[in-house]
């Protein structure tokens, strides 16, 4: 398994993820268009080009899922029973067609179920936009708590 077991998490590690993709104008019109999101901000260039950002943006819950999707390889890829709750999301910058989006986990908490079978894990997941900044500098531009009901590993 590709992803982690219980056990091989640790509390205050972070995991950067290799994974990234870039956002297509085709990805954002499809994300809204499967959810029934019709904001003008994120599909109308003529309406968005009066906004404070002067174009589209794109939806908020897709840059949030990618940066879910990446990191599934590294934390929960065939070690997950369930996704429990998600919290405290943050969009502290917006996200425009053609970004590339990367993302990091960090492990704040972990504890065993009541049963003792299996492990609740909980990770702070902040995605950024890649290489911004005039600096090349990536910007953050979403976070949020993922936490997870976690298999334990077979036999122990």
């Amino acid at each position: 398994m590709p992803g982690k077991y219980f056990e091989e998490f640790t509390v205050g590690e972070t995991i950067d993820h290799d994974k990234r993709r870039t956002i297509s104008e085709a990805d954002n019109q499809r994300f809204c268009d499967m959810t029934m999101n019709q904001q003008p901000l994120h599909l109308d260039a003529e309406f968005a080009a009066e906004t404070e950002f002067g174009e589209r943006l794109v939806n908020g819950l897709l840059t949030m899922s990618i940066a879910v999707g990446v990191s599934i390889p590294d934390t929960t890829d065939g070690t997950i029973v369930a996704n429990l709750s998600y919290d405290d999301v943050e969009h502290p910058a917006p996200v425009f067609h053609g970004d590339t989006i990367r993302a990091r986990s960090t492990v704040t908490d972990k504890r065993e179920t009541s049963d003792g079978e299996r492990g609740v894990v909980t990770m702070r997941v902040e995605a950024f936009a890649v290489n911004r900044t005039d600096d090349g500098d990536d910007v953050l531009v979403c976070s949020f708590e993922r936490t997870v009901l976690s298999l334990k590993r077979p036999g122990e």
